[in-house]
């Protein structure tokens, strides 16, 4: 069985091509949104949170690359987090994809690694298979998202940002996973920014956090996955992360930073009411339901990783 472990060639791209054109950012923050999961609460916490911002003199530009869909599983969900999401800048995760394009051997576009669960799966593709049902009701919806970007390339504070949901070989690619940082993939890192040339790649899609810095080519570059705007991502915290990117405007709650010349590249949570969306998703997905068993004991309690475990650093 090869859905949810196998993805389209459409999936696939080329990194010497992901930063030919980058677009120019006159904000001087930039939040990084992956994975917020369908979350309406945690999607008013960061709405909340850039208010705050542009209040303190900051301007603030809010880029979702992906998986922004996936436990709205009603008409009235579906459509207000799309109609949300999509006044900013999106590029697309394999979520948003299959619901667009839908692909029968392609399951839930994921492309998961052996190292996890069959069971994990099998799921994923139900719940994609639920929303796909959900998604066909909307076809206005479904345009739009089949007009968004793969990945983007932003000119920042005189860097080159390169965002993707996955990493820079394939719109679901595990290659910058915290996994796959705990393995030692520096050699596939290095030639990922030689390909690109981007100093900053920011991605998501693996679920877990990372921020990584090192140098490669006589530059320091930095790679952060924010692994999940809309649930826990850190021991017993069950806040979501963004990426907050900021030149001369700190943030003076970040979980973990990293400074890039003048650039600072911050993972940074989302206190979104928990207590609100609970009951919300308890009602769409009921104990024993698909998404109940893979993701709810995370929402409601985080996970066992510590915030010093998200950080990892090389020199080549």
């Amino acid at each position: 069985m090869t859905e949810g472990r196998s993805c389209p060639l459409a999936y696939r791209y080329r990194a010497a091509q992901l930063c030919a054109e980058p677009i120019p950012v006159s904000e001087d923050v930039v939040y990084v949104i992956g994975g917020l999961y369908g979350n309406p609460h945690a999607l008013t916490e960061i709405e909340r949170m850039a208010q705050a911002e542009e209040q303190a003199g900051h301007r603030v530009r809010l880029v979702f690359n992906g998986d922004f869909n996936w436990f709205n599983a009603s008409d009235e969900l579906f459509q207000d987090i799309n109609r949300r999401v999509l006044r900013h800048t999106v590029s697309l995760g394999n979520v948003e994809y299959e619901l667009a394009n839908p692909s029968a051997e392609a399951g839930c576009g994921c492309a998961y690694p052996d190292f996890v669960d069959q069971g994990v799966v099998e799921r994923s593709n139900r719940i994609m298979s639920r929303l796909q049902g959900i998604a066909a009701r909307h076809p206005e919806i479904q345009e739009q998202l089949a007009r968004q970007p793969r990945y983007l390339c932003l000119m920042f504070g005189g860097l080159k940002i390169l965002v993707v949901h996955g990493d820079p070989d394939s719109l679901a690619g595990w290659g910058l996973a915290h996994e796959a940082f705990s393995a030692g993939n520096e050699s596939a890192v290095q030639a990922w920014f030689q390909a690109t040339d981007a100093d900053v790649i920011a991605c998501t899609h693996t679920c877990l956090p990372v921020l990584w810095s090192g140098r490669v080519g006589e530059r320091a570059r930095t790679v952060v996955n924010n692994g999940s705007a809309g649930m826990g991502n850190l021991h017993a915290d069950t806040r979501g992360l963004i990426t907050r990117i900021s030149a001369e405007a700190p943030s003076d709650n970040a979980v973990v930073g990293h400074d890039l010349g003048n650039v600072r590249v911050s993972l940074v949570p989302v206190a979104f009411d928990l207590e609100a969306w609970l009951p919300q998703f308890d009602g769409l997905w009921p104990a024993g339901s698909d998404a109940a068993v893979s993701y709810r004991s995370r929402i409601a309690q985080g996970t066992s990783l510590a915030p010093e475990q998200a950080v990892f650093s090389s020199v080549f």
